[in-house]
């Protein structure tokens, strides 16, 4: 779809600029804690960049920093792999750490777009400070089974998929799911999009914001004892099954004379370990 039907010059060629600043790549922006007010002190930054450290892939390699692989002497013997701690909730990409690229890209469509032509007054740090807040509703209601809290709040097929995998779920593994925003350590908005109908007569257009939460269980409590909270926690074995991160993805319609919330349509929730296991 052309953005060029719905736009003013100035944003058009935004738009344009912005389809080539997609991408990713193994390491954090330099100074992207500085930039996001969000962010607990420099010690949780570090340990989820070591927790980073070990779930970016080697380029051209399938293998994770700080993993050793050892020949059994049998290369055609096979490892039957572990079942995941925790189910996959939707099939979706499982993003653990900011792309530089599509953190520059997100600027520029929060700025020079959503700012002048669709929000006067949205606020990006605002935006995290709610999904914080949505996350910890969301997740509460889906460990309770508590479907009817997310009416409203999750997109109604998003919620019939929810219902079908946390119903195969242990009771353990539902308390897993709960989040208190109090635990999250490390946050960032992955990727800012916008969504245009050119063949729609009211020409609607929506915003899409896929945020990523990283979580220690319990961390509030350390806190709230003084405990000090280790550098190298992402790596350390009684901290690391205590880990979780979680992407949601939320959606806005800005159509011209509509009037809507932020509801979330995609909700993933999986532990670094499953991940470096795979």
């Amino acid at each position: 779809m052309r953005v060029t039907m719905l736009l003013p010059k100035r944003a058009q060629n935004i738009c344009q600029i912005s389809r080539h600043l997609y991408g990713s790549v193994s390491k954090p922006p330099p100074n992207y804690a500085s930039t996001t007010s969000d962010f607990l002190p420099t010690k949780c930054v570090s340990a989820a960049l070591n927790l980073h450290l070990q779930l970016t892939p080697k380029a051209g390699n399938n293998e994770y920093y700080g993993r050793r692989c050892f020949s059994s002497g049998n290369e055609n013997r096979t490892t039957p792999q572990r079942p995941r701690s925790l189910p996959k909730l939707m099939e979706f990409p499982e993003i653990v750490w900011p792309s530089v690229t599509k953190s520059i890209k997100n600027w520029i469509m929060v700025h020079f777009i959503i700012r002048p032509y669709f929000d006067h007054e949205y606020n990006l740090q605002d935006f995290v400070q709610g999904a914080k807040q949505a996350l910890q509703v969301i997740s509460s209601s889906l460990a309770g089974g508590e479907y009817k809290n997310l009416e409203g709040l999750v997109d109604r097929l998003a919620i019939n998929d929810l219902k079908h995998s946390v119903g195969k779920m242990s009771v353990a593994q539902r308390y897993d799911l709960m989040v208190n925003k109090e635990d999250i350590y490390f946050s960032f908005p992955y990727e800012v999009g916008i969504m245009f109908d050119d063949e729609d007569a009211s020409q609607k257009r929506f915003v899409e914001i896929t945020m990523v939460f990283h979580v220690l269980k319990g961390l509030k409590e350390m806190v709230e004892r003084g405990e000090p909270i280790p550098l190298n926690i992402g790596i350390m074995p009684e901290f690391r099954d205590k880990i979780s991160i979680c992407n949601y993805r939320f959606i806005k319609e800005f159509t011209k004379g509509v009037e809507s919330d932020w509801t979330v349509n995609i909700v993933s929730h999986f532990k670094p370990n499953d991940i470096s296991e795979e």
